[in-house]
């Protein structure tokens, strides 16, 4: 009888060790299986659609701009990591520009990541120029033109981030004369919304374009409606500093396609927004017959240009007193 007893106590108290090693063993089983499920592994987009919102980080970001300043404009222009002689050219000329009309005026530059075998060697390039101007924001994704809508975003994410006290943002790109003094003018007219404002070269009623040989072909399975909606061209525009904030709560609702301005145009349309018309069509121009008149320079804000020599020529000539623009309409002549 006493065996039995001491058999019977020695088979619980191994029941009694074993049962919870196995619900231990269990329970990480299941942990395992869990901490996977989390782990979602990257999905190529396709063709027409991007990476974003993913979790990109600034990795260059030293500029005082909207840190220790609060400019009434923030002038941001994305680049190429490579093209020094752009962003030197700008620094020179409408860059330059920094109280303008009594509004303090900024300009940084937006990069990503650059490609190729020298990689390492040109970041070290991009390090020891922004050392000497402190006016480069580099986030941590692959530059390229297919990468225009992630630039765009982190440009928003930036904004949003540091620059709420500031009043608008022009985005615009390198190859584009800014006249400054006509924008501040522009931005400072009484009738010049302060919030849910944007323009530039609006395209309205743009349509999709469906032949799949043409650059920006979209097909209907990303895009089902004829028209885009409303939007100001990428080359420039201008939009109040509300915005980024308001574009940034709707975009995961929608899922960006590779056409940056497009993509913003869906935005816009989730908000209920619609981008404004310049007062002028003089003031945006893209496709300009070059060169411009005296008079045309004097009345643009934003024009597309050929060369760095033929920004900084017009630059220089829109500085000088304004040329006389005799027309019966009233309006600049263009030549």
């Amino acid at each position: 009888m006493e065996n039995w007893r001491s058999h019977l106590k020695r088979i619980l108290i191994f029941i009694l060790g074993v049962v919870p090693i196995f619900l231990i063993y269990h329970s990480y089983l299941n942990y395992d299986r869990k901490s996977e499920s989390f782990d979602i592994p990257y999905v190529d987009p396709g063709p027409y659609h991007v990476a974003y919102p993913r979790n990109y980080k600034f990795i260059m970001d030293d500029t005082p701009t909207c840190k220790t300043t609060t400019p009434f404009l923030v002038l941001m222009v994305p680049v190429a990591p490579r093209d020094v002689a752009a962003r030197d050219a700008i620094r020179k000329t409408w860059g330059s520009e920094r109280l303008v009309l009594g509004q303090l005026v900024e300009t940084v530059f937006i990069v990503g990541l650059l490609g190729g075998a020298d990689a390492e060697q040109q970041q070290e390039k991009l390090r020891q120029e922004n050392q000497q101007h402190h006016d480069l924001i580099q986030s941590n994704f692959q530059d390229s033109y297919y990468n225009l809508t992630i630039k765009t975003m982190m440009m928003l994410e930036w904004l949003n981030a540091h620059c709420v006290k500031a009043s608008y943002v022009l985005k615009i790109d390198s190859d584009i004369l800014l006249h400054v003094q006509n924008l501040v003018k522009l931005l400072l007219d009484p009738k010049t919304a302060k919030q849910n404002y944007m323009t530039g070269l609006v395209w309205w009623h743009s349509p999709v374009l469906r032949d799949p040989s043409n650059k920006f072909y979209m097909p209907k399975e990303v895009i089902a409606e004829p028209e885009y909606p409303p939007y100001p061209l990428g080359m420039a525009y201008v939009m109040s500093l509300d915005l980024p904030g308001k574009i940034l709560g709707v975009s995961p609702q929608i899922k960006p396609v590779n056409i940056e301005d497009v993509y913003l145009a869906m935005c816009l349309k989730r908000l209920g927004i619609s981008p404004t018309d310049p007062p002028e069509k003089t003031m945006f121009l893209v496709d300009p017959k070059h060169p411009l008149s005296g008079c045309s320079l004097s009345k643009v804000i934003a024009v597309t240009t050929t060369s760095v020599q033929q920004m900084t020529g017009y630059w220089e000539r829109s500085r000088q007193p304004d040329a006389k623009c005799s027309t019966s309409s009233g309006l600049p002549k263009l030549e």
